[in-house]
């Protein structure tokens, strides 16, 4: 089993990398796949060193496997030329995510779609991973009409430049910029860059994916997503409209029984999801559970994830092990 990391050296390439080996994914060779300004570097996998390659050179290695994290431009320009090589991708940038020929793919929810002839296969955004990871076995039983969430965002899913200005900012240091305005201290409420509706192109990724995903397009959604100074994780706040009426304790046990969620909801004893428990986890985390009584059928909850692992490293990984377990490549 050939595979290789395209972004190897990023944030989530990084991640990718423990994860493989965390999950002790079969690997016989490993292509730790970057730009060319870093290649012929050295780095380490489970003890052993490997150089990073090119684009060009991974290609012709024909990989079984190519796990991209490496920008949308990079993806649209390389994925093809792999898949045309053989190599099956799966991508976590959004240039494939709304390509009606592309799927779409939570393992716990869709992977079943998937089939030896999907090549390019998109891993959504995080944002929307650890939402529909929550929202899916309730739509099952509950029917959503209508979402609302509202999403406060670690910085890490901006990258290192925003790790290093809040840094610099903490320190009472100058230093690049990754957002129009500090970060210490305070809350942007501007995720990606402005559409001409007035959203944001992540708040959008939220209502088009969300749709994809579920294949359901009577669903409905509105999202506010924020930038706050947090590492550990993404956080939502989600109001959810059924078209059933249901109950709390079915809901807690409905969402303890769905695999990859940690329910952790008990007021009594302060117990709730927070970023600062769920960084290097790949549970998606639930709590805050209680009925919205301003309106019939409608639940709040509070969903929290790592970004960089169920959000994005993870998920890549674990559509590639449902790959390999049904025999897909």
């Amino acid at each position: 089993m050939k595979i290789a990391v395209v972004g190897a050296t990023g944030m989530v390439g990084q991640i990718m990398l423990k994860v493989l080996a965390e999950r002790d994914f079969p690997i016989t060779d490993l292509y730790p796949v970057a730009s060319e300004r870093s290649v012929g570097k050295k780095m380490e996998f489970k003890g052993k060193e490997y150089e990073v390659i090119g684009l060009q050179t991974a290609v012709a290695l024909k990989p079984d496997i190519a796990l991209f994290s490496a920008g949308g431009e990079t993806s649209l320009e390389w994925a093809p030329k792999f898949a045309e090589n053989g190599t099956t991708v799966i991508d976590n940038s959004s240039a494939w995510r709304m390509d009606e020929t592309k799927k779409l793919v939570i393992p716990e929810i869709n992977a079943s779609n998937l089939t030896k002839e999907d090549k390019i296969i998109a891993n959504p955004n995080c944002s929307t991973i650890q939402l529909l990871m929550a929202l899916k076995p309730l739509h099952d039983k509950f029917k959503i009409k209508r979402v609302v969430v509202s999403t406060y965002q670690s910085i890490t899913g901006t990258g290192v430049k925003a790790v290093e200005q809040l840094e610099n900012e903490f320190n009472g240091e100058k230093g690049e910029m990754a957002y129009p305005y500090p970060i210490h201290k305070n809350a942007l409420p501007h995720c990606d860059v402005f559409q001409d509706n007035g959203y944001t192109k992540e708040e959008m990724k939220l209502t088009n994916e969300t749709k994809k995903i579920l294949g359901d397009d009577s669903v409905l959604l509105s999202a506010t997503a924020i930038r706050i100074p947090v590492v550990g994780g993404h956080s939502e706040a989600v109001n959810v409209e059924f078209e059933n009426d249901f109950d709390e304790a079915e809901i807690r046990k409905i969402l303890s029984q769905f695999p990859g969620i940690t329910v952790q909801d008990n007021p009594e004893t302060n117990t709730y999801p927070m970023p600062i428990y769920a960084e290097g986890k790949d549970d998606v985390f639930v709590g805050r559970i209680r009925r919205d009584y301003s309106q019939p059928n409608t639940l709040n909850m509070w969903v929290v994830a790592d970004n960089l692992r169920k959000g994005a490293a993870t998920n890549t990984v674990q559509i590639a092990e449902y790959l390999i377990e049904n025999k897909l490549v």
